[in-house]
């Protein structure tokens, strides 16, 4: 089975230090897009973008190109899943304008949000109903959602859990629920969105991404210590290291 691997950050800004590894010319997603293969739209999160914006960077990146796209705090934090009917309809509308090149919709839960099966089920049912999503990805923060009912309830409705770092419990840096989609979103460590990855760490990181697996047909590596301009030499240094076969 072929399996693909996704090497991204979440957002594109290039800083000027990271300048060297880009083409001169273009929008900064134009050039982010032609040395990685993916991105994590994380904007989406705080504000709305319409339909059109997100047509338009479609239309900036290459055929190959893949967006996850981090659903809005309004789902998550405000309405906590439940009667968000609207919201959702009203997300999945904008984020159509990616057509083909949306990869995978990722809901980060707050750390205050324990798992409810019932409110679970109700909402990714109501999300894989629909015919754009293609692949989903879920971080929950609270230690009730690592377990073995948590697992077979994601698996179930076709969920992947992610991978994080730092992992609130030691269960949460290993994806799990639905094994065809390995996502990991890696935050840097001990400072969230702050720390750079070591270079052992990133030889770690390249290992797990090459293990075989009966399983996964996409993998997808993000890294979020965007805060201090880590996450971009994180990514290139991780995606030579595959390159090298590390």
């Amino acid at each position: 089975m072929r399996r693909i691997t996704h090497i991204g950050c979440a957002g594109w800004p290039i800083a000027s230090r990271h300048a060297a590894h880009f083409q001169k010319e273009g929008s900064h997603l134009e050039r982010y897009a032609q040395v990685f293969d993916t991105v994590e739209i994380d904007s989406s999160f705080y504000r709305p973008h319409q339909r059109k914006t997100y047509a338009r960077w479609a239309d900036s990146t290459p055929d190959d190109f893949r967006f996850a796209v981090k659903m809005p705090k309004s789902i998550s934090h405000q309405k906590r899943l439940r009667d968000c009917a609207g919201e959702l309809d009203t997300f999945l509308d904008q984020v159509g304008g990616l057509g083909g090149k949306l990869g995978v919709l990722l809901l980060q839960l707050p750390s205050s949000f324990a798992f409810e099966s019932e409110s679970v089920s109700a909402f990714f049912a109501m999300l894989r109903s629909s015919d754009c999503v293609k692949a989903a990805a879920c971080e929950p923060r609270h230690a009730s959602w690592f377990n073995a009912e948590a697992d077979r309830l994601l698996r179930n409705l076709g969920v992947a859990r992610v991978g994080a770092d730092p992992a609130c419990v030691p269960r949460a840096a290993v994806p799990a629920g639905d094994r065809r989609i390995e996502y990991l979103r890696l935050h840097g460590s001990p400072r969230m969105y702050r720390d750079n990855y070591s270079d052992a760490a990133l030889q770690r990181i390249a290992s797990r991404l090459a293990r075989p697996s009966a399983h996964a047909r996409e993998r997808w590596c993000i890294f979020d210590n965007t805060a201090e301009g880590h996450a971009l030499s994180n990514a290139l240094e991780l995606k030579a290291l595959l390159a090298l076969g590390h």
